[in-house]
């Protein structure tokens, strides 16, 4: 069996970074690793071909090859995908589509022409799928009914199949599900409440594929919810440090977690001393009111504010999720999450309406009380950021989407950004590894230069550049790399605050048109009703 993995384009979105990838060569920053995970558990006898589409189209040598497409995305990702179950049908090909995104929701999948839906985790349906093709079938729907696979007997996820100089990161899960439950949130929809997590032998093996391969840069741990199950996570770390340390700490890890992180600082020192640099905090909001109704009560327990800056000055970079259009939100959340972010200097802020994702506690409790826009009201969960909300609020739409336009705008202000990164990294404490010394490349070098000219030349944040970099370079010349990589990151926010701004504004136009055409149509017919 020869198989084509297709992995669906991205749109521009605040994780994209596509001006600052562009800087270094790369096309893009993470890698498809459910499609490759999918490779590893597909018979090793068949022959994979891997194409993601972010990183170059495939090509009619591609389908004409393929006895098998398999297409994985999420739902940011849905309108690539629902575009190569069409291209696969024209040409006659067997296709078959998994991936949260259709777990959540397969039926325009299934109108699009799919053969086969893999639904829920494949460690499960993927053996199905190929029990099925043996009996002959050519079609079918698999589903696990609830069970939860052992991810103990995941095997190692096929990295030989990437193109490694396309990526700035790499990319290794560890653990799937959450112990919380966040009403907004489809993580624990698609995975469930209680974490499964690999044994650190499984971890370790992983990155030493990536290590073998040539693999000495950033990897990024994917989990939901690393510290979802502290115990195991804890005798991950502590396997490995040493690991890291024997080979020179080739890996700078990131992460994602839960705000609960900073009450624990053994497990702080632990990722310390494992060489995590960086961790994503679902903060949500500073307003405990709206916490507590969409049930992230772990966010209320301690200060959030404390919790940032005991992370950040423990040694980890915070990048933090903030969200505008809870029920019940008072008017100037978004100055709020502003003043907050100011407070604590998070760089990376990420701002987005409220969505409600389908299938969660959210999307059921708006359907009940007839709130979800349906018809040509509808604006469809996307995951993105230029995205009213796809619900009717309890505030007014206009006054919300205005807020947070403002709010993202101020943000991303380049003299602010960079006020944020240097309070930010001047305050964390330096890892105290001897990493080995390492020149840089050629791309790098020229990347630089680049950001030099623009932040410390060209633009108006010339002075504040100069003096920020010769600070950092004085009192924690450690975080030199992080301070210009954070710069470079700023080329892309310049250019999607402003896409943010325009699009919201666009389907802001467009609400206000309709909303005075279904007006005059009702005056319309009360003088038709009156004659």
């Amino acid at each position: 069996m020869r198989v084509l993995l297709l992995y669906p384009l991205f749109p521009k979105s605040f994780w994209s970074f596509d001006k600052a990838i562009e800087l270094i060569g790369c096309k893009v920053s993470l890698p498809p690793l459910g499609l490759i995970t999918v490779a590893a558990i597909l018979p090793q006898t068949w022959e994979f071909r891997l194409v993601d589409r972010n990183v170059q189209p495939e090509t009619e040598a591609d389908w004409e090859w393929a006895d098998l497409v398999i297409v994985s995305g999420m739902i940011v990702q849905k309108p690539d995908l629902l575009h190569l179950i069409r291209e696969a049908k024209q040409r006659s090909k067997i296709v078959a589509v998994g991936g949260p995104y259709v777990t959540s929701v397969p039926e325009e999948a299934t109108v699009a022409g799919v053969d086969f839906l893999i639904l829920d985790e494949g460690e499960i349906t993927l053996p199905l799928f190929v029990e099925a093709l043996e009996r002959g079938e050519t079609s079918g729907v698999l589903r696990a009914n609830g069970e939860k696979p052992d991810v103990t007997k995941t095997p190692i996820p096929r990295y030989d199949l990437l193109d490694l100089n396309a990526y700035t990161d790499m990319s290794v899960q560890f653990s799937r599900g959450c112990p919380f439950q966040c009403e907004f949130c489809d993580i624990i929809v698609l995975y469930g409440r209680k974490p499964r997590t690999k044994t650190p032998a499984q971890l370790l093996a992983e990155l030493q594929t990536l290590y073998d391969l040539g693999w000495h840069r950033s990897v990024f741990v994917v989990d939901d919810n690393f510290i979802g199950n502290k115990r195991n996570v804890k005798l991950l770390l502590q396997e490995l440090a040493p690991w890291m340390e024997k080979r020179g700490y080739p890996f700078s890890l990131v992460t994602e977690a839960s705000v609960n992180l900073a009450e624990d600082q053994e497990l702080l020192d632990l990722m310390i001393a494992a060489n995590f640099s960086a961790v994503f905090l679902g903060i949500e909001t500073p307003d405990t009111d709206s916490l507590t109704l969409t049930k992230k009560h772990q966010n209320t327990r301690n200060s959030l504010l404390e919790a940032v800056q005991k992370i950040n000055q423990t040694g980890l970079r915070v990048m933090a999720g903030f969200i505008i259009g809870f029920d019940g939100e008072k008017p100037g959340a978004g100055e709020r999450i502003i003043n907050f972010v100011e407070a604590t200097a998070i760089p990376f802020a990420m701002f987005s309406m409220l969505q409600a994702l389908p299938n969660t506690a959210l999307w059921e409790r708006l359907k009940k009380e007839g709130r979800l826009l349906e018809g040509e009201e509808q604006n469809e969960a996307t995951g993105n950021q230029t995205t009213l909300t796809n619900f009717i609020p309890s505030r007014p739409i206009e006054e919300l989407a205005k807020e947070y336009v403002r709010c993202f705008w101020e943000l991303y202000e380049p003299e602010r950004y960079l006020g944020r990164v240097y309070r930010h990294l001047l305050a964390m404490k330096p890892k105290p590894h001897k990493k080995k010394f390492r020149m840089l490349e050629l791309r790098e070098l020229r990347a630089l230069l680049i950001i030099c000219w623009r932040e410390g030349i060209k633009r108006k944040t010339r002075f504040q550049f100069w003096h920020q970099l010769l600070l950092i370079i004085r009192y924690n010349p450690k975080l030199f790399l992080y301070y210009i990589t954070n710069c470079a990151h700023l080329e892309h926010f310049i250019e999607y605050r402003q896409i943010v701004r325009e699009e919201i504004e666009a389907q802001l136009a467009e609400f206000a048109e309709a909303k005075m055409k279904a007006k005059s149509e009702s005056v319309a017919l009360k003088e038709l009703s009156v004659y």
